[in-house]
């Protein structure tokens, strides 16, 4: 299909394409976030650099072990929001831990829970909004939408944890926290909403993304 401005522009009226936006900056949030400075959280803990250093690795081990069972699992399930409503589940209980637990092991199986959730939401999140959107230039605004999203979650993950505020670094523990209550939040929306026009669609209404036979996952 030709490209054409006004046609390309109309694809911003679809709210899906904003929600999946805003799903993806709230998970980059979260993920930039423990990428940049769990170094210096887990020096705060007690441990020295080197330790610090060495630490780092495990958790993203089980994150990508975990990562890649979500994937297989929702590809045989033919569902998407679940697994990301579990993921942001898994950071709600790792980061208040590694935040403001007082004992260093269970800070540190924070640890392992917050790296799991925000990593394994990243391609899941991809997913989802590839599953949902119909149309070249639809896709086309939905993938850049998605990548500046990121960008954005990208700059906020990497200012909220300051120096100042170590070693609990409280404001951006809350940040993170808040990302992950939205995630929940926007992902249970829009699930409703595709339950809602997948019920439609099936008892004769209007046509999915002009499409007719469309189902959206969810």
């Amino acid at each position: 299909m030709p490209f054409k401005l006004s046609e390309y522009l109309k694809c911003a009226a679809d709210v899906n394409i904003w929600g999946f936006a805003f799903l993806f900056l709230c998970t980059t949030t979260v993920t930039y976030a423990i990428a940049f400075f769990l170094p210096q959280i887990l020096e705060g803990m007690g441990f020295g650099v080197a330790a610090a250093q060495c630490l780092i690795a495990p958790p993203y081990v089980v994150a990508a072990i975990w990562m890649f069972g979500c994937a297989v699992w929702g590809d045989a399930k033919h569902m998407r929001g679940p697994i990301i409503i579990v993921n942001a589940v898994l950071g709600l209980i790792g980061l208040p831990l590694l935040g403001f637990a007082t004992n260093v092991g269970a800070r540190y199986f924070g640890v392992f829970l917050a790296v799991t959730s925000c990593n394994a939401n990243v391609p899941t999140i991809l997913t989802f909004q590839a599953n949902n959107i119909r149309g070249q230039w639809k896709r086309a605004l939905a993938s850049a939408t998605l990548v500046g999203s990121g960008g954005i979650g990208g700059i906020i993950g990497s200012t909220v944890f300051r120096s100042q505020d170590a070693p609990a670094y409280v404001p951006g523990m809350i940040t993170t926290i808040i990302a992950c209550v939205l995630i929940v939040v926007v992902t249970l929306m829009l699930e409703f909403k595709f339950w809602r026009a997948n019920k439609k669609a099936a008892s004769g209404g209007k046509f999915i993304e002009g499409l007719e036979g469309f189902r959206y996952t969810y």
